[in-house]
């Protein structure tokens, strides 16, 4: 359900009121029955028909057959402002991601389709994680994770995602990178049903133009990363300069695109697909997909969300899920 005080629940209702996704998939809310009433109260949406108690969770989960709620009571409904940020909401949301990781590896669902949540929030509920994608892996013990954001217009990947400018550089490794493109390279087979073309971006402007700008890490380690990846059999090319790599020439011929750092990629993804590209964490053992945007405190619980973004992840969940 995401963080209570964002759009999380608006537009999970809207899930779950949905016969778009009741086709496809049978979504399971987990979250507080009483936030996403209290939430329908306010927004004039349907409310959710379905509720699954917590202690009955294990006897009913495999007879659902129509869109319900996992209700994890515990935070208190109407005690809260919608559109603000506060530590229990970030707990809150951190719980309803705890059992629902749980649900998935214990093969009671297919799949985690993850609404947003608030890193703020999550600080001040003393939870020491910078997102979604560092607490699957943490709780998933992935040997090896990384972000995914998929969109019909551009796919990009990261080596290094929820850190500092500062920091960028010396979390950057040639087995980082060499990791990033066979995690990348697996999903998109899975979705195009094919070999993926794959393209690296440099570091620095230009590609670091030969050593002139920044300290040679692509001579370093870009360049060895993506000689390796072509000797093991992938179709890759760069590094690009960031500035030009995303051109619409270059996105007609590229699948994946391997970036550096979180706005490397997530500036033209957002610019050309807000509302419906999906964020994944590729690695885990199991399926795990996001929306691409934030809590939207300025807008929730006002019915404005636009859900695009969340249906779009259910759709790439459960044909991963079949995949």
């Amino acid at each position: 359900m995401g963080d209570p005080a964002g759009v999380g629940p608006e537009i999970c209702l809207r899930a779950l009121a949905s016969a778009e996704i009741r086709e496809i998939a049978t979504a399971v809310v987990f979250g507080d029955a009483a936030v996403l009433r209290h939430c329908a109260a306010v927004t004039g949406l349907p409310e959710p028909r379905c509720i699954v108690r917590e202690a009955r969770w294990s006897q009913n989960f495999a007879s659902l057959n129509e869109p319900a709620v996992l209700d994890l009571p515990g935070f208190n409904a109407t005690d809260f402002n919608p559109g603000t940020v506060s530590g229990s909401t970030g707990a809150a949301a951190y719980r309803y991601i705890q059992k629902s990781i749980t649900a998935a590896v214990d093969l009671e669902v297919q799949a985690v389709v993850t609404a947003p949540i608030n890193k703020e929030a999550l600080r001040a509920a003393g939870i020491d994680f910078p997102g979604h994608t560092e607490i699957f892996a943490s709780a998933t013990r992935a040997r090896r994770a990384c972000m995914f954001q998929f969109s019909k217009e551009v796919c990009a990947s990261f080596v290094t995602v929820h850190v500092g400018y500062s920091e960028v550089p010396a979390l950057i490794s040639t087995d980082r990178i060499l990791d990033v493109i066979e995690l990348t390279a697996a999903a998109l087979q899975r979705i195009h049903g094919r070999p993926p073309r794959l393209a690296v971006l440099g570091l620095n402007p230009h590609a670091g133009e030969h050593g002139l700008f920044g300290n040679r890490e692509e001579e370093r380690f870009i360049i060895p990363a993506i000689q390796t990846a072509r000797q093991r059999g992938y179709e890759i090319e760069g590094p690009l300069p960031p500035d030009t790599a995303f051109i619409p020439a270059k996105r007609r011929v590229i699948d994946g695109f391997i970036c550096m750092y979180h706005d490397q990629g997530h500036i033209p993804l957002k610019a050309l697909a807000f509302d419906s590209a999906v964020n994944t964490t590729l690695g885990l053992p199991i399926v795990r997909t996001s929306v691409d945007h934030g809590t939207a405190c300025d807008i929730a619980w006002q019915a404005k969300a636009d859900p695009g973004s969340l249906f779009a992840a259910i759709k790439l969940a459960a044909k991963l899920s079949a995949s």
